[in-house]
Parts: structure tokens; sequence; C-alpha cells
């Protein structure tokens, strides 16, 4: 879908919410709006479909008294996003709040407060926020390796290539918006790296060449924009995607499941935003014992999120690998980071871990 007809995609939907609203009032109805629960408890996981889809369970904001004030912030913010659409211009989510000051006694108080309702609405129209004209304050991740990115100069209509294998020592930052993005590569794979540090490793010593590969930083628990990124070169290019993460639960149950799967907050646009073909070649247990890794003991939020995993989460109920992982990292009560590699040498990661983990598929999680 062109860029144009996105546009006019979101603003007939937000008009037609509009009428909606408006129909009601002359009927002398009182109007409301629906919205998906955003929750684990309302997704469900299909292999066959690959990641976190809704069940259908919805709540729905009518308006009397008490729901006035969030009734109108939902139509003044769905109002502020058609302005913004239709001006081809952008707006921050802390700008969105700012913007709200405007509003009188529907003036949002802190900006988690508008974070949500405008959450509510890209969940209501089922769109990506980025469509709305809504974009985050942090950028995305980094690339670099062996990939020219196609982007177009928005004033000219002009073809702009980025070639990542010619940054130096830098690496190529992914912008909120990556949807106009085409890619030229010759790569075997994507390797998608937790942590900045070991991405500049890698990056320093050009792993990208030596593996053939593209090589993203994830900076943690990856931005919207950088999943896309990955999910879309992946699916153009037919490129597997490997991730390489630290071995602890957050690196498994936040990380990489929400990169694979997506999650119970954003279920409604996880159809794009996940990779349902990555695969898990990070620090596991078992490597902490086959690769002598020094290790920290896990603390209470690390067993309470393995506890959480195991009980709630659609992902690692389905899988039993993971689950006999997440067991056995709390029967040994360690975890190790992605740097533990450097005890045995500052390139180890280079020279022995990553080439033995790609040669051998039985050491993977799905």
């Amino acid at each position: 879908m062109t860029k144009n007809k996105r546009k006019e995609e979101t603003i007939n939907k937000i008009k037609g919410v509009a009428k909606h609203v408006q129909e009601s009032v002359l009927k002398d109805y009182a109007p409301s709006l629906k919205t998906p629960l955003r929750s684990l408890s309302n997704v469900t996981f299909d292999p066959k479909i690959g990641y976190f889809a809704l069940k259908g369970g919805e709540k729905e904001r009518k308006l009397n008294a008490s729901s006035v004030k969030a009734f109108t912030q939902t139509l003044l913010m769905m109002n502020e996003s058609k302005k913004v659409i239709e001006t081809d211009d952008m707006m921050t989510k802390r700008e969105a709040y700012y913007v709200s000051k405007n509003w009188g006694e529907a003036k949002f108080k802190e900006q988690p407060e508008s974070d949500t309702v405008m959450d509510d609405i890209e969940a209501m129209l089922r769109v990506q926020r980025e469509q709305l004209g809504f974009v985050p304050e942090e950028d995305g991740g980094a690339v670099a390796g062996k990939l020219t990115i196609i982007d177009t100069d928005s004033d000219t209509g002009k073809e702009i290539k980025v070639d990542c294998w010619k940054m130096g020592s830098g690496a190529y930052n992914i912008p909120s918006d990556v949807e106009g993005f085409r890619f030229e590569t010759n790569a075997k794979f994507i390797l998608a790296i937790e942590t900045a540090g070991m991405f500049q490793r890698l990056v320093k010593h050009k792993y990208y060449q030596k593996a053939n590969c593209i090589l993203v930083s994830l900076k943690g628990v990856p931005a919207r924009a950088t999943r896309r990124f990955i999910r879309k070169l992946s699916d153009e290019k037919k490129l597997p995607v490997y991730v390489f993460t630290d071995g602890d639960p957050y690196g498994f149950g936040s990380i990489y499941r929400t990169l694979k799967v997506g999650s119970g907050n954003a279920a409604h646009i996880n159809e794009f935003f996940c990779v349902p073909n990555a695969q898990f070649i990070g620090i596991t247990p078992q490597d902490i014992i086959d690769f002598k890794l020094p290790t920290h003991p896990l603390k209470e939020v690390d067993i309470k999120k393995i506890k959480d995993l195991l009980k709630r989460d659609p992902f690692i109920l389905h899988h039993k690998q993971w689950q006999k992982a997440l067991k056995q990292m709390h029967k040994m009560g360690t975890r190790a980071e992605q740097q533990a590699l450097a005890a045995h040498g500052l390139n180890f990661v280079i020279s022995d871990y990553l080439p033995k983990k790609l040669k051998d598929q039985k050491t993977w999680l799905p």
C-alpha cells in the first residue's frame, strides 16, 4: 500500500468513528467506543500464525458523567492525528502530551495518560501508531553489514541509497518509519544483538564481513521501528533471523519473546512488528555450563520473571524447550551476560562462540 493510500485509509477510519459518535448523539443514544483488551489474558499463540493474536475481548467506554473526560480526550487526540496526517507532519508522544494543555479541563495530567489514550486509538482503529502521525521519542536500533537501504527523498521523490557496509566505524540508525524502505543484499542472515557493547565489538572487527550477515543492535527490548525493520527485511529478502541476548529471564521473556511473537499490550499490531522466523542463539543455561562462563546470582525479580513466564506466557507454555531452559536457570540460580564470553578473550565471541552456535542448531531455542 502506498503512503497516500495509508493516509487516506487512516483518515477515513478516524472520520468513521466521529460519524458514529455524531449519529448516536443525534439519535439521543449515549455514544460508545470499543477497544481490544491489551493483555496476555486476551491473546492466543498459534505457531501456524507465529505471533500473539487477539482472542476478541473488548472494553467498551460509554459516554456518561464518569467517562466524559476520557471520552473527550480520545476524540481530541484523534482530531490531532487527523491534522498531523493531513499536513504530512508528525508529533512525538511527548509533544502530544503538551498539545493537550490547550484542551482546558480535558488536558492530561501526566504523559502516561496520553500514551494510554494513543495506544487505545491505535488498537481501536487497527492501524500502526506511525500511521496516526505519532512517533516515539527514542530512535530505533542500529544496522551495519552487507545491506543497502533504498529510501526516498520526501521533497524530490528521488531514491536515496544508504550503504550500511560503508558506515566507517559507525552504523545506520533506524528511523521511526521504515515502510517505504527497499533493500539490496546478498547476506545470508540477520543477527540481532541485545547490547550496544556487543554490537560495537562485532562492528569494529567487521564480523558481518566474516559471516556474510547483517548486524542489528536491539538496544534492549527492541523499539517498534527496529522490529518492523527486521521483519520487513527478513520477509522481502527471505533471510533467517538469529537473536543473541544475555542469558537471563529478561533477555528470554522480554527482549527475544517480544521480537519473535510480540506482546499482549500490542497484540493488535503484532502481525506487523513481530518476527516469527526468529531463532534464539543467545546465552542459554547450558551455555553457562559448556563455556564455563562467569555468572551472577538470580535476583528476586529474575525469579519472579521465570515463574510468571512458566505460568502465564502463551509462547513459553507452547515450547517445552523454553520451559526446560527456564527451569534449568531457576535450579542453577545464576544468569550470564553476553560480555561474560570475554573471560576467554575479548574476541572469543567472534572466534569461537558464534561460529559454534551457528553450526550447531541443537543448541538453539525456538
